[in-house]
């Protein structure tokens, strides 16, 4: 039957016959019209006589939402009904980018709704642009769970993301003479459209107090916390769905409220803020990420966040299983929890808390339970990036989970002692609880998910074996069986569809569009690397991505780039293991080239960095600040005439990665081998057709592995020769001493040349150089320069380089957050996919 539509409500009138469909789920481009127009109006209060960008984006957002909402409950109901196990995966950091594109390219209405959007004379991209991106993590572990949740519901598994509603995301970084400055990143404050506030599912977090003993009906002994304070965790609901099914999961984050917001007797009294300071108090836990842990009340703060989240999440996995089952006896079959790095280790205390002191259970059948439940992923080789928290603290903040560590301890110990006795460097080592000296303990929360957890992964072939070998060498002795490899993945949704749309395009034209489920069908695309027309095209959609990139950094760092020069690019995490400043140090030798024969041939290069150094973070800072110092002389320098130039970016985040992977020529992954875990930018790189230039480091060898050795470029020591080095005591100032051209650079830096005569300011990094060198910069630097000049060599034959670039693209199938997922299920949690039905 067909109808006619009027909308007259101060809009232009729009007469178009159409099926009866519902406004809130219909997908034609006369439902969707209506619904969007209706949204801005009824929503929001405006027409489009006043209509700002803003509005448009949220009466989008809302009509976008309002299509997943039905498969949102579909999914959840589904699950109840069938009682399928969930897999919870906690994490202190979701790096999710912009919801609306993404939503729409996994609806599959990514044109339709452009077009419809263009035929009411709007902008599409002007409104994509109006979304905030939520920076609610700090780099790759956060973006990787981002994946895995686009993943998980793509695959349709039952999943549900757990983390914090952070008030305040990391900083908004922004550059002022060369310094990274932080202004506050307040991404709610105009609202979030996404999010579904369950206050009738609010759950109460304790913290503080003491603990007693007491006696049970049955005259047991047992334990009571008695909280000095309680706070109210809030869940805000976004829905997660997967490409072109209908499951739509969960991410739920917690919001931390005081239970009571207003002491109306101190507000009487006059003691105006003592009636909000409780509130304030709450709120604190989730305002902003990763406070700065520098000080005790920062450290507090931090510990309090990370028992917030899990001790929320944990009590709505029971309260979930509890609709469906007597009891918890099984509750490890209805829950697989994966631990995101140690942020949410205290979950093994936590759940061991309610099991035994709110639920009755018997310790060691508690035990068994909580271990079948957790499964742990590290992230880190450095020994220093695995947390501690003094037990001091714990006892302060989380009295009776100490209780709890220490007799977990104590019974791990003396399986330990059983089965290997006389061994006590074994035990120090294996212990949860290390003696800090002074009487001071600390608790080593990488040793609780270990021996708290049935599965302990790394994320990279090499970094597995590392964690075995040396990280966590005695957990790996005891219990080889709980060690898997689940090589980090990333999206094509959003790193290739989503990202580069040219690209896409030609991949479905070729092969059709069920690479985007399964990313081995673009080995198919190999049978046209010799087709000059297919690689033209590839060349012109990079030229066209290049083009883009170049035309924003003239809109906002106001630099002019030649977009025939190689796009050498390093984006990520400003860390001296990652070593940035080694890349600034081939870009200082390349400048002494020039100024040394202004008439050199070289190939022109565009370097871009991009990246945010932690607040209390100096050295990383300062790299930082020499990055810009170095563009500032070398930019305006009339002898480099456009041959080099260096543009640093600022606020790296989701989406300018959206612009700069689909635009790289060279994608830099220079960390020193044996020090980054995996690595995920440098599989988007390598999806977009970037080539690599890299050590034997995390996932790099495994790129190199699948895109062929002739295909990468490939420096540097390895991680066995960098730890023989250090055994062999590494002096790098002999490399200063006898490489001419290092020296030069080294000596350019000391001299103040690039600061403005200030021969201190970057002594720091100089001092650290010459007679540290902890991450072996200068034991790699001629490694990195000859193959640098190795890249400028193939650069020059350009139909070499495109073949080069096709095969790195095409051969990434393994680096799919779909593969990793999946390995996942089959290896780890034991879940099958759910389909869900929309039939009611």
């Amino acid at each position: 039957m067909e109808t006619t539509s009027t909308l007259a409500d101060g809009r232009e009138a729009l007469q178009c016959p159409t099926l009866v469909e519902d406004d809130r789920t219909g997908m034609s481009p006369e439902t969707l019209k209506r619904a969007f127009l209706d949204n801005l109006f009824y929503l929001q209060g405006v027409n489009r006589t006043n209509a700002s960008p803003y509005n448009y984006y949220v009466a989008l957002a809302y009509t976008v939402r309002d299509r997943l909402l039905r498969r949102f409950l579909k999914s959840t109901d589904t699950y109840k009904q069938e009682k399928v196990k969930l897999v919870c995966y906690f994490s202190a950091e979701f790096l999710m980018g912009r919801y609306l594109g993404n939503n729409l390219a996994n609806l599959g209405i990514y044109d339709l709704i452009k077009e419809m959007i263009e035929g009411l004379g709007l902008d599409f991209e002007e409104i994509i642009e109006q979304e905030p991106d939520p920076g609610l993590g700090n780099g790759g572990l956060g973006r990787l769970a981002a994946c895995f949740l686009d993943s998980l519901a793509s695959l349709e598994i039952p999943a549900i993301g757990y983390g914090i509603r952070y008030e305040f995301g990391i900083f908004h970084q922004m550059i002022q003479d060369g310094w990274q400055v932080e202004i506050p990143d307040n991404w709610l404050r105009f609202g979030n459209p996404w999010e579904l506030p369950r206050p009738d599912e609010s759950v109460e977090v304790k913290l503080g107090g003491r603990t007693e003993i007491y006696h049970d009906d049955k005259g047991q002994e047992r334990v009571q916390w008695l909280p000095e304070r309680r706070v109210l965790a809030i869940p805000h609901d976004t829905p997660v769905p997967g490409y072109k099914t209908n499951t739509v999961n969960a991410l739920r984050l917690w919001k931390a409220e005081a239970s009571e917001s207003f002491n109306f007797e101190a507000f009487n009294a006059g003691l105006y803020d003592q009636s909000v300071a409780e509130k304030m108090d709450a709120e604190t836990i989730s305002k902003v990420l990763y406070p700065n842990d520098n000080t005790p009340a920062g450290r507090e703060l931090r510990l309090a966040q990370q028992y917030f989240f899990v001790a929320a999440s944990l009590q709505d996995l029971i309260r979930i299983h509890l609709k469906s089952h007597k009891n918890l006896q099984n509750f490890h079959e209805t829950a697989a929890i994966q631990l995101n790095d140690t942020h949410p280790a205290i979950a093994i205390a936590e759940l061991m808390r309610l099991l035994v002191d709110e639920n009755g259970l018997e310790w060691s059948k508690a035990w068994t339970i909580t271990q079948k439940t957790f499964a742990y992923t590290n992230h880190t080789l450095l020994p220093e990036a695995l947390e501690r928290w003094s037990a001091d603290l714990i006892g302060k903040l989380l009295p009776r989970h100490l209780e709890i560590i220490y007799l977990i301890n104590h019974f791990f110990l003396d399986d330990v002692r059983t089965w290997f006795p006389d061994n006590e460097e074994l035990l120090g080592k294996l212990s949860i609880v290390e003696e800090a000296g002074w009487g001071n303990k600390q608790i080593r929360m990488a040793n609780l998910a270990c021996v708290g957890s049935h599965s302990i992964n790394g994320v990279a072939a090499l970094h597995t074996e590392l964690l075995q070998k040396d990280t966590l060498k005695e957990f790996a002795m005891l219990w080889p069986e709980k060690f898997y490899n689940k090589t980090n993945g990333v999206t094509p949704r959003r790193w290739i569809l989503l990202s580069n749309p040219q690209l896409s395009a030609l991949f479905t034209e070729k092969i059709g569009d069920n690479w985007l489920k399964d990313l081995k069908e673009l080995r198919k695309l190999e049978q046209y690397l010799d087709d000059p027309e297919f690689r033209q095209r590839w060349y012109e959609i990079k030229q066209a991505n290049k083009a883009d990139l170049a035309a924003y950094m003239l809109k906002t760092r106001n630099i002019e780039v030649d977009v025939n020069s190689i796009f050498d690019v390093q984006v990520k995490r400003i860390h001296e293991y990652k070593r940035q400043h080694l890349a600034v140090l081939h870009i200082i030798a390349l400048y002494n080239r020039i100024k040394q024969n202004p008439q050199i041939d070289i190939v022109p290069r565009t370097f871009i960095f991009g990246g945010k150094a932690a607040p209390g973070y100096f050295m990383a800072k300062l790299i930082i600040k020499l990055t810009n110092a170095v563009a500032e002389i070398v930019n305006k320098d009339p002898d480099v005439r456009g041959r080099l130039k260096l543009v640093f970016l600022p606020n790296f985040n989701v989406s300018l990665g959206q612009r700069i992977y689909p635009a790289a020529d060279l994608s830099e992954q220079i960390s020193t081998a044996g020090k980054e875990a995996s690595g995920t930018g440098n599989m988007k790189f390598a999806m977009n057709g970037s080539l690599t230039i890299g050590t034997l480091d995390g996932a790099n060898i495994e790129i190199r592995e699948e895109a062929g050795a002739e295909n990468f470029f490939l420096f540097g020591l390895t991680a066995e020769e960098v730890y023989a080095k250090k055994a062999h005591g590494y002096e790098p100032m002999s490399y200063y001493k006898n490489n001419r051209e290092l020296k030069g650079v080294i000596d350019r830096i000391k001299s103040g040349y690039f600061s403005h005569g200030d021969q201190e300011l970057f002594r720091p990094i100089v001092d650290s150089l010459l007679y540290d060198d902890q991450y072996m910069l200068l034991a790699d630097y001629q490694s990195y320069a000859d193959c640098q000049e190795q890249v400028s060599q193939a650069y020059r034959d350009r139909d070499k380089w495109t073949r080069m670039s096709i095969l790195n693209s095409v051969r990434m199938a393994k680096f799919s957050s779909d593969r990793t997922i999946w390995e996942y299920c089959q290896e780890i949690w034991k879940v099958n996919p759910v389909k869900i039905s929309l039939e009611d």
